[in-house]
């Protein structure tokens, strides 16, 4: 397992933006799939995105795509998380999430939380309308 800490959530007006990083230490982060995931009050834990060791598979929840972007910096040992025109749907608290894999996975695996062996505290992230 590695160990992830997430940083910058906050409160944002609608139609802002954050930027989200999770930092990994503990293991060779370059092997993991690193994803994100968020949980609003009241539902269950959802999708966000995922990408993989070197960042040229990306995957998104449907809904999302064309408005977060994930990215990675092995050097840095952190997966970032691109919120724009956010709104008062994407009040949750984003968890980051590490598994480490061999070989490609679909969308429906990156996307499956009980695949994953390493979680972050998660962080607030509330958007105000």
């Amino acid at each position: 397992q590695v160990q992830l800490v997430e940083s910058g959530g906050g409160l944002v007006q609608a139609g802002g933006s954050l930027r989200l990083s999770c930092a990994a230490s503990g293991r060779t982060f370059s092997n993991y799939v690193m994803g994100w995931f968020r949980q609003a009050p009241g539902k269950e834990r959802e999708f966000v995105a995922a990408i993989n060791w070197s960042g040229g598979s990306t995957y998104y929840a449907a809904s999302l795509k064309g408005r977060f972007t994930i990215s990675r910096d092995n050097a840095k040992n952190t997966v970032y998380l691109q919120m724009n025109s956010l709104n008062a749907e994407d009040t949750a608290v984003y968890y980051c999430a590490a598994v480490p894999v061999i070989g490609t996975k679909t969308t429906a695996w990156v996307a499956n939380e009980y695949k994953y062996d390493s979680w972050g505290q998660g962080t607030q992230v509330t958007v105000s309308s």
